[in-house]
């Protein structure tokens, strides 16, 4: 008997599922870290899945361009914002192709469709009487002369007090707050303690009772994890003295700001948490302009109507420190502006290497291209990082004894063994060509069991399907290494090695190999979406077309299969301490640190030095200037018979009265300035640091006791 369709297809709609998915925009300031790669992987296997169950599956991404960050990265980089975010993006293919990450459209949040798609969802807002206009107060960098981004403020957490967090969310306890909330807040550019200033901000009305109505429904009713769905609840509660719950959202920032112009508000621009989300929107209108959907599934359909089709599934994976952008002010942003909600959203955790947070500066991070650069399978890490996620919002620790324990034992040891074991035999004994299980004749005991452990392989698709659908990716490999023990067994009973050397064996012989492949293919299949470029291999092995998932159901019978070739190799443990090695303390030095946070001047001689002045002076007097924010007059003696003017930018460190009667050290010989508020006549010397990364702060030099006005400094 011809051995097909041993278990029932498992069910799915004659129609397909129309699917547009998701992963968070990376913010266009660097390359991808493995935190990326671990998030695209995870959505990748899901996208892959899908299609292998004949749905249609729309996967793009984008880069979250916007932003002063970008503008001050590009700034120093000497490029405009769109060549610096340009250059990022140029960069981005390695990383995807290396780890086989099948997005269907890159963009960027700076396209025309972004453009037009965030004006039209604001003025929706707008109409819908959800946008207000409030005077703020907000930092402001006196040394830098500009209103502070969030991420450019740092201190404690107003929540947690956890330290050193930026100025919109704590990376800690996940509070999102206003950065005037920060404690011991400082500019995160210059150092500077931030001095508040007034501004016009636009808000969206996140506490309008018909958003707060809205999210408690809809954060509730299963398109959330329920860990995610039970953490959202805190944010909605107020306390006792009755703060908390949803605050209204500020959508605006003031020029200069790299962004999009909000429409009637000239000089002011949308928040990067606006635009960002509607990036996902605008990528996927600009692949359906590009003709994309019509190239990989024959037909075109009209983008906006598709994204309003009550029977599209809208799916975003994100990670989970940025839960509140996609389940409070993302969807209220859809729902009220007329737009379709999203269907699922994935929460996954952080990862964590040998049980420490990445730090590129400890040396503890994981750099996905020196991972490829090392000749490292790019499955290995896929199969490792799918077999550490389950449905739940979890972190995952990358564990390097674990890695290779796994690789080597579960995808080398037990899964690619089965065909090394049997495709030798094959070859040479039968000129490849498999056997149809059972056949016609008399069947023996020995194929009853054979058919029986096939068809116990082909039984488990509804279950792994299904786990795969949820993203328990970690079960699901699990479900099926158990099935590859059964089948190690099912080789080891019956010893083809054995019956190789025995007369009268060969129809015994060609079974049992033949039966090898059979499940060799079936695992094949369900391992498809974690290990598609393995799984390519194998097909081209086989002689088969691509596999489905439905095709698990079915045998390939009387089939002629091609040379085997060696599928994968085992892991080197001194590849992944090449990996993980920690940079040589020298080394790091040369690369990365900088005296004072900037580098050394070029060399002069001793000529030019002595062209330079430096005298003691004793302060006399210091006042504010009235009309700056960052000068303070300074009334000099330097030993002459007279006074001099000097104006100094010290006005943030230092309190008038506490520098009276201090002596400093100044440049002298310096040409007088004509500034504003008057001549200054020199320059006092201080030191700073020039990182934003630094130690806060500004230090006017003071000699020794014993130092007089007008003594020269040598």
């Amino acid at each position: 008997m011809r051995m097909r369709c041993l278990a029932a297809t498992h069910h799915r709609s004659t129609m397909p599922r129309q699917l547009f998915v998701t992963t968070a925009l990376p913010y266009a300031n660097g390359h991808f870290h493995i935190g990326h790669i671990m998030e695209y992987i995870q959505a990748d296997i899901w996208v892959r899945f899908q299609r292998m169950q004949g749905n249609q599956v729309h996967f793009v991404g984008a880069d979250d361009a916007h932003g002063a960050p970008i503008m001050i990265a590009a700034e120093k980089a000497g490029k405009t914002p769109q060549q610096f975010v340009a250059d990022i993006a140029a960069g981005r293919k390695p990383y995807l192709d290396g780890f086989h990450i099948s997005f269907d459209h890159w963009s960027s949040t700076d396209s025309p469709e972004n453009h037009a798609l965030s004006k039209e969802i604001y003025l929706a807002l707008r109409a819908a009487g959800l946008i207000a206009v409030k005077p703020v107060e907000q930092f402001f960098d006196p040394e830098k002369g500009m209103f502070l981004p969030d991420r450019f403020i740092k201190g404690e957490c107003p929540k947690c007090g956890a330290k050193d967090q930026y100025g919109d969310s704590c990376e800690v306890c996940g509070a999102v707050y206003a950065p005037t909330e920060l404690k011991n807040p400082f500019s995160a550019l210059s150092g500077a303690t931030p001095v508040m200033k007034t501004s016009d901000h636009y808000f969206f009305k996140l506490s309008d009772p018909r958003c707060g109505e809205f999210l408690q429904t809809w954060t509730q009713d299963g398109k959330l994890q329920p860990e995610v769905a039970n953490k959202i609840k805190e944010w909605f509660t107020k306390d006792e003295n009755g703060e908390g719950g949803l605050g209204d959202w500020d959508i605006s920032r003031d020029a200069p700001y790299f962004g999009i112009e909000i429409p009637d508000a000239p000089g002011k621009y949308f928040y990067v948490w606006l635009d960002a989300p509607i990036g996902y929107l605008a990528s996927l209108k600009s692949y359906f302009a590009s003709g994309g959907p019509k190239a990989r599934y024959g037909e075109q359909r009209d983008f906006e109507a598709f994204i309003a089709d009550p029977a599209v599934e809208q799916v975003h994976f994100i990670g989970k420190d940025i839960t509140y952008f996609h389940t409070l002010f993302w969807p209220a942003m859809l729902h009220f502006s007329g737009r379709k909600l999203p269907s699922q959203v994935n929460v996954h955790g952080h990862l964590t290497v040998g049980g420490e947070k990445m730090s590129k500066s400890r040396g503890t991070g994981l750099d996905p291209i020196k991972y490829l650069k090392l000749g490292m399978n790019a499955e290995w890490l896929r199969y490792y990082i799918a077999a550490k996620l389950s449905a739940r919002n979890e972190d995952l620790d990358f564990n390097p004894e674990d890695f290779i324990a796994r690789v080597n034992s579960d995808l080398v040891g037990k899964y690619i063994n089965i065909a090394s074991r049997a495709a030798g035999f094959l070859s040479k004994r039968f000129q490849g060509r498999l056997c149809q299980v059972g056949g016609t004749r008399e069947e023996t005991p020995e194929t009853i069991q054979a058919q029986e452990m096939l068809r116990s392989l082909q039984a488990r698709q509804g279950a792994i399907v299904e786990l795969y659908e949820q993203r328990d990716y970690g079960k699901a490999l699990r479900e099926i290494m158990l099935l590859a023990d059964r089948i190690n067994e099912y080789v080891d009973a019956n010893k083809p090695w054995e019956l190789a050397k025995q007369e009268g064996q060969d129809a015994r012989l060609h079974e049992v190999c033949s039966v090898c492949i059979e499940a060799f293919r079936i695992l094949t299949i369900y391992l498809k979406p974690v290990l598609p470029a393995l799984a390519e291999q194998v097909e081209a092995f086989l002689n088969v077309p691509p596999m489905f998932m439905a095709k698990s159901q079915e045998l390939l019978g009387v089939h002629t299969i091609g040379d085997y070739k060696h599928l994968m190799q085992r892991v080197d443990a001194k590849m992944l301490e090449a990996l993980l090695e920690k940079p040589e303390p020298a080394a790091a030095m040369v690369e990365t640190v900088k005296p004072g946070g900037e580098d050394i001047a070029p060399t002069i001689t001793i000529d030019d030095f002595t062209k330079i002045d430096l005298r003691i002076a004793k302060i006399v007097n210091a006042e504010h200037v009235e009309g700056s924010t960052k000068l303070l007059r300074l009334t000099l003696d330097v030993g002459e018979g007279r006074t001099r003017n000097v104006f100094s930018g010290i006005k943030e460190a230092y309190k008038p009265e506490d520098l009276i009667g201090k002596h400093t050290v100044m440049v002298a010989n310096l040409a007088p300035r004509k500034m504003k508020f008057g001549v200054s006549e020199g320059m006092v010397l201080a030191a700073s640091h020039a990182d934003e990364k630094g130690t806060p702060g500004i230090y006017v030099l003071e000699p020794v006791a014993g130092a007089q006005p007008g003594m020269r400094v040598r």
